[in-house]
């Protein structure tokens, strides 16, 4: 910009940065911001324009206002030496009536030989390493507690978890087979009773029998009274 020139836009950033890498589109932005009361016209160029992409590359900007310019690089096949790049651009920017529309901009607005001021600013291309995709492995938290601690805790957990499950289980298998016991043990005594009650049934239809034929109790059934007795003993103790 020479000295007798008016800094008409200010241009931010003054350097186009770009996360280089192979193969892949990549895109910046600049803004172009007008602190003056007049209507500013600008146009963007560049010394590499099969390379680059820029969009919007001619415009208007209102009185304070700003305008967003999105440079797009193409995808390139291999990186330069030293990701150095040569690549340069230009920001022309003149004042223009009020009602002056962006398709009213043309390359004449910009020859300084028609007696336009015109304002000129240059910005370099400057290569930069991509960011790098986040660490699948967590260095620590935020109490300073390394994942080794982490894992180790998680095991103690899932090992006492574990444990305590199989005591559980232990518990309800004892459970079930107590319950198993002592039903089974009630179906045999409900047997034994009526077995019992059977054995009384039997006892007193043959008492019966022996009073109407001999109208009295014979020794043999007294016997059988008595190992019959002894023998319901027996089966109620088990």
């Amino acid at each position: 910009m020479g000295s007798d020139s008016k800094e008409l836009l200010g241009i931010e950033p003054l350097e186009l940065r770009f996360p280089f890498e192979t193969k892949k589109q990549i895109s910046c932005s600049m803004q172009l911001t007008n602190r003056t009361d007049d209507y500013i016209a600008f146009k963007v160029k560049t010394t590499s324009p099969k390379k680059y992409c820029v969009r919007p590359n001619s415009g208007i900007v209102p009185p304070r206002s700003t305008s967003d310019v999105i440079v797009t690089m193409q995808a390139q096949r291999e990186a330069p030496a030293d990701m150095q790049c040569k690549d340069k651009f230009l920001v022309q920017s003149v004042v223009v009536t009020e009602g002056t529309t962006t398709k009213d901009v043309t390359g004449e607005m910009f020859n300084k030989g028609s007696g336009n001021v015109v304002d000129e600013r240059k910005l370099k291309v400057v290569y930069v390493q991509p960011p790098r995709p986040p660490s699948p492995v967590r260095e620590g938290s935020e109490e300073g507690s390394s994942p080794r601690a982490s894992l180790l805790e998680g095991g103690n957990l899932n090992y006492q978890d574990a444990t305590r499950a199989h005591k559980d289980a232990e518990d309800v298998t004892s459970d079930s087979e107590t319950s198993a016991l002592i039903s089974r043990l009630t179906e045999e005594r409900n047997s034994a009773i009526q077995q019992n009650n059977k054995l009384l049934e039997e006892m007193d239809l043959v008492r019966r029998e022996i009073s109407k034929q001999n109208g009295g109790f014979p020794f043999v059934f007294v016997v059988v009274v008595a190992l019959l007795g002894i023998l319901l003993g027996y089966i109620m103790k088990r």
